[in-house]
C-alpha cells in the first residue's frame, strides 16, 4: 500500500533520519508546513522520550521562525492523521484576514483574503525556508 507521506510530493524543507519539514502548497496560507515523522508512528505515545523531544523541539522552531518572520495573529498546531499512519504536526500561520479565521482552516471559507496580501506573505517564503533550516541546524 502507497503511503503520502512516504512519498512526499514536494521536497521536504529539512529533513534528517528521524524527521522531515515540508512547506505546504496551499495559495491561502503562504507558511503553512507540516512536521512529520519519518518512520509509521501513529501516536505520540508511541515514541520514546528522546524522539517525543525531538519532534516538538521542530514543531516549536517551526513555530518561532513563523512567528519571528510572518507575524501572525495566531498559530495553529494540529495533529489529525486520523487515515494517515505517521505522526505529523501542521503549523499553520493564521490572520484575522485569512478565509476561514477564526475557524479552522478546514471548514468553509467566510472570505477571500486580499491577492497583494497573499503575495506580500508569499513573498517571505524563502527567508522563512532559510529561518527554519537554521534553526533545525542549531538548535537553541
Amino acid at each position: 500500500m502507497s503511503c503520502e507521506l512516504c512519498e512526499l510530493a514536494v521536497e521536504p524543507i529539512w529533513r534528517d533520519d528521524k524527521l522531515s519539514i515540508i512547506l505546504v502548497d496551499d495559495a491561502a496560507y503562504p507558511g503553512f508546513c507540516r512536521v512529520i515523522w519519518n518512520d509509521h508512528v501513529k501516536e505520540m505515545t508511541d515514541l520514546a522520550p528522546s524522539d517525543r523531544l525531538l519532534l516538538t523541539d521542530a514543531v516549536w522552531h517551526v513555530e518561532l521562525a513563523l512567528r519571528d518572520l510572518m507575524k501572525p495573529d495566531k498559530i495553529n498546531v494540529a495533529s489529525l492523521g486520523n487515515m494517515t499512519p505517521h505522526l505529523h504536526w501542521h503549523v499553520i500561520p493564521r490572520y484575522a484576514d485569512d478565509a476561514h479565521f477564526p475557524n479552522p482552516v478546514w471548514t468553509v471559507a467566510v472570505r477571500a483574503t486580499d491577492e497583494t496580501t497573499l503575495a506580500e506573505r508569499r513573498a517571505l517564503l524563502p527567508k522563512l525556508v532559510d529561518d527554519i533550516v537554521r534553526r533545525m541546524e542549531k538548535p537553541a
